[in-house]
C-alpha cells in the first residue's frame, strides 16, 4: 500500500468515526464512555494522519 493511499484510507476512517461520533452524541441515552473511546480513536487517527504527512 503506498503512503498516499494509506493516508486516503485513515482519512475516511477519521471521518466515519467523526460521523459516528456525532450521531451517538444526538442519540438519547447515548453510551458517554463509548463517545468518549471513539473520539480517543479519532484523534489518534488525526494525529497518525499529520505524523505521515509531515514526512
Amino acid at each position: 500500500m503506498s503512503l498516499s493511499s494509506h493516508l486516503q484510507e485513515l482519512k475516511k476512517k477519521h471521518q466515519t468515526l467523526s460521523e459516528a461520533v456525532e450521531a451517538a452524541q444526538k442519540a438519547p441515552g447515548a453510551d458517554d464512555l463509548e463517545i468518549a473511546r471513539m473520539k480517543k480513536q479519532k484523534l489518534q487517527l488525526k494525529e497518525e494522519i499529520t505524523r505521515l504527512s509531515t514526512h
